[in-house]
């Protein structure tokens, strides 16, 4: 899977033995450096053949048109792409003015390391020049957690066996707008043109136009305004020379390139350390010269405290980190690695957002052009909240801040309250394909089961109460208005109680992205009717605790008397469709219907299905992109029994495809749950190496950064049994066979629990804080400050060996009677043509 000579194992760094540049687009995003706002690709400093010099800043964005084929009423019309920010990563290094390119050097010893404990990305190379000269190049790179607009690199150059001059030029660069004369790309990213709809559009007009530009001393300045959407943008790059050796500094500036270029008389041994510091200020409506202001300032704080300050601070901030969020698994280092790896894109994807979304790729790529999907809220969230719930908190806050583009949005699709955009980065949809976008209603629910997860974990009754309330009331109001009701025929159309009138929600897609526009989709309607529960409840206990917020939200968001027990009615008599035949509930009111894809029988080259069979003949058959059915069993956990979760398993896991990343964490968690324990272990290896590895061919676009928050999930909730279901705390361990141990964090309204599974007991230990009521298996414990409860542990759940496969369908039969068979469809290029011989063709 990997290759651990080049990658090798340690657990607390990822680690890089020797330079390739055939995959340069995968290494770029594994050693890229973010904080949440800021973001810079592991590319190498030299700035020589990159997949993509990516720089980029949470929200800095551009605005298109979307140009439909056909357009209709309410199709979205204005898209959204991340912007690369200027490039400010470039120090180029020159000995005997011969420059230093990994592709043709003479390489002697070659490292690069990014520690996960203090985020700094280094590497050492030994090069032999063409003149003999032994040369070692120190690097390192850092973006400042604390200093959220700030980044400090380096390089240091020592000519070993010889005097010689070496110049070091460090560039700032517009590559939005183009390229400079050593702007190639790799060879992996020249071969790479086919369709591929996850990659960021392309504008080719001009982006970004220069505002205020200019030097002073070694501090150099490049500003913009962004063309359509009208955001500025401003960096300022300064220099620290520190060496024994003389030398004298040059530089240039033009609307779209300054350099700083530091040329050195180097005498043999003796350094020359060259200190980067670089900061990035951006506004959706501040002029260009108030944030070079800012980053002035920012930059004269920065030196006043000190580079070794600054490195100082960034590990203690790490170290905070991990004593709260690191999750260990005995004996296992290269699973370890692994696990840290993920989390750490965690913390440089949310970390210092501060009121932004997560994007799907966090800053590390310009893959899903930095949108803001539900993956954040459904898979990363959680995360988020058991371990720092200020990110949580922030992440939702920014949908609060989106209200207003979803209200016009849900009002432009004819419906009440709000409707979030399936994709945005300022708040409008920006999906131009509506069937597997705008009509994923889902998103609402996704958001308000999200909010009440941070509230169950954290007690923060005041934020809900003062904004998240709002998003409560505005979501649940879509479904009351989007569903409609019908009498009930029978079992086969009743609610929960089997009798009276049923509320169905058509015309909706569920996270499935192979079947689109359905009626009564499952994990749609079962988190529509938590999300109408929620906003009911949270609206009565607002009435009962606080009269004068309450009158405030009534007013604020003119809040009928009658509406949450409608709310209430509608949840009462959802539709859950189940199909008494098969003993299953299908994805949708037509999902048996289908033809069945027989996965297993697919050839491995058309793989992934999106990229080599068109929608309709997709969405033809019973096939899965991602959980669908199994994502509602795990979010909605309390309302499904044992015997539904494993009879809806054993059928839809060999229909899914597994073709997103968001799939196999949800897989792993289920298949553990219901006792595939081995296939849970599968899944999660697949999770935690999707990037890493590279299994799905796309880590080039940037970090699969819901995968890696799934990841936590699966090892806290999969193997670990956690469930919050009704804001109870629980677990129901279900610990792999070859791991001694699993030890993790979490907080529980402000009470760090450390809780350690073994193969026998299960111990929870309770740091400063309230006491904690949780159960094990059922059977209730409470742990107060400082103390720690053991409890024995009567193995780790069922265990059933295999996967499941197509063949356990047997004679299934659908309500009409008809067989459930499996079939691949025709690939078109094995269909035979007939060519009239060249006699025949030659008479025509």
């Amino acid at each position: 899977m990997i290759d651990r000579d080049r990658f090798p194992v340690d657990p607390w760094r990822l680690v890089e033995k020797s330079f390739d540049v055939d995959d340069a687009g995968v290494t770029e995003t594994l050693f890229a450096v973010g904080n949440g706002y800021l973001g810079l690709r592991g590319n190498h400093p030299e700035g020589r053949f990159a997949h993509e010099h990516g720089t980029f800043i949470n929200g800095f964005h551009e605005t298109f048109p979307i140009r439909h084929a056909e357009q209709a009423y309410g199709f979205a019309e204005v898209g959204q792409t991340i912007v690369n920010a200027p490039d400010a990563k470039v120090m180029r290094v020159y000995v005997d003015d011969e420059p230093l390119s990994l592709d043709v050097a003479d390489v002697r010893e070659y490292e690069r390391v990014l520690d996960f404990r203090d985020g700094v990305l280094r590497r050492h190379i030994l090069w032999m020049t063409p003149s003999g000269k032994e040369v070692r190049i120190e690097f390192e790179r850092l973006v400042s957690f604390e200093e959220k607009h700030l980044s400090v690199m380096s390089v240091e150059v020592t000519v070993l066996n010889a005097d010689a001059p070496v110049t070091i030029s460090c560039q700032m660069i517009n590559r939005q707008d183009g390229e400079d004369v050593y702007g190639g790309m790799a060879p992996t990213r020249r071969a790479k043109a086919a369709f591929d709809p996850r990659k960021a559009e392309r504008i080719h007009e001009r982006v970004l136009q220069p505002q205020e530009y200019w030097q002073d001393d070694t501090r150099a300045a490049l500003s913009y305004r962004v063309t359509e959407s009208g955001m500025s943008l401003a960096v300022i790059s300064d220099h620290l020379v520190e060496t024994g050796n003389e030398y004298s500094a040059r530089s240039l500036i033009e609307p779209d390139i300054a350099k700083n270029v530091f040329r050195v008389q180097a005498k043999a041994g003796v350094p020359v350390k060259v200190t980067k510091l670089v900061s990035y200020h951006t506004s959706r409506g501040v002029p260009a010269r108030e944030l070079i202001d800012r980053c002035r300032r920012t930059l004269d704080r920065a030196l006043g405290e000190g580079v070794d300050a600054i490195r100082a601070r960034q590990r203690a901030w790490l170290d905070g980190f991990w004593e709260r969020s690191d999750v260990r698994i005995g004996g296992h280092d290269d699973l370890q690695q692994a696990t840290r790896w993920c989390l750490f894109q965690l913390a440089q994807a949310a970390a210092r957002a501060d009121g932004q979304g997560v994007p799907a790729k966090g800053m590390t790529g310009s893959g899903y052009s930095g949108h803001y999907f539900w993956d954040t809220e459904i898979y990363v969230l959680p995360f988020l909240a058991y371990t720092t719930p200020l990110w949580a908190r922030n992440a939702l806050r920014m949908r609060y801040l989106m209200l207003p583009a979803a209200r016009r949005r849900a009002f432009q699709l004819n419906e009440a309250g709000a409707l979030f955009p399936w994709r945005t980065i300022n708040g409008e949809e920006a999906s131009a394909y509506y069937a597997a976008g705008t009509a994923q209603y889902h998103i609402n629910a996704d958001v308000s089961f999200a909010l009440a997860k941070y509230v169950r974990a954290t007690g923060d009754d005041e934020f809900l109460h003062r904004e998240g309330v709002d998003i409560a009331v505005e979501t649940a109001r879509l479904w009351a208005t989007l569903g409609f009701w019908r009498s009930s025929d029978g079992v086969a159309d009743a609610n929960e109680a089997g009798e009276g009138e049923v509320f169905h929600i058509h015309g909706v897609t569920g996270p499935d992205e192979y079947t689109t526009v359905v009626n009564d989709n499952l994990f749609t309607n079962v988190m529509a009717r938590f999300n109408l529960r929620f906003a009911a409840r949270t609206v009565r206990e607002m009435a009962e605790l606080d009269g004068e917020v309450y009158r405030q939200m009534v007013d604020r968001l003119a809040l009928e008397p009658g509406e949450p027990e409608a709310w209430d009615r509608a949840a009462e008599a959802m539709h859950i469709p189940f199909s008494p035949s098969l003993g299953i509930h299908p994805q949708d009111h037509v999902f048996l219907e289908r033809e069945v894809w027989d996965l297993e029988n697919t050839p491995a080259d058309k793989r992934p299905l999106l990229l080599h069979f068109h929608p309709l003949v997709i969405y033809r058959y019973q096939v899965l992109k991602q959980a669908d059915v199994v994502l509602a069993l795990f979010l909605q956990g309390n309302h499904f029994s044992p015997e539904d979760k494993l009879a809806d398993f054993e059928y839809y896991d060999p229909l899914t495809t597994g073709d997103s990343t968001l799939s196999a964490v949800v897989q792993s968690i289920l298949a553990a749950e219901v006792g595939y324990q081995d296939l849970a272990l599968d899944y999660f290896r697949q999770s935690i190496f999707v990037d890493l590895a590279d299994l799905h061919h796309n880590a080039s676009d940037g970090v699969h950064v819901a995968s890696a928050g799934g990841v936590w999930t699966a090892l806290v909730s999969g193997f670990g049994g956690m469930r919050d279901h009704f804001g109870e705390l629980s677990f129901d361990p279900r610990l792999p066979a070859a791991w001694p141990s699993l030890e993790f964090t979490l907080h529980w309204h402000g009470t760090p629990l450390t809780v350690t599974v073994t193969r026998d007991e299960l111990h929870v230990k309770a740091g400063e804080g309230d006491p904690v009521g949780f159960s094990v298996r059922g059977v209730g414990y409470v742990v107060g400050a400082g103390e720690e409860v053991v409890v024995a542990l009567d193995g780790q759940g069922p265990v059933i060996p295999g996967r499941p496969t197509l063949r356990t369908l047997g004679e299934a039969r659908r309500e009409d009677g008809s067989l459930l068979s499996a079939s691949v469809p025709t690939v078109t290029s094995t269909i035979p043509i007939i060519v009239a011989d060249s006699e025949t063709a030659a008479h025509d």
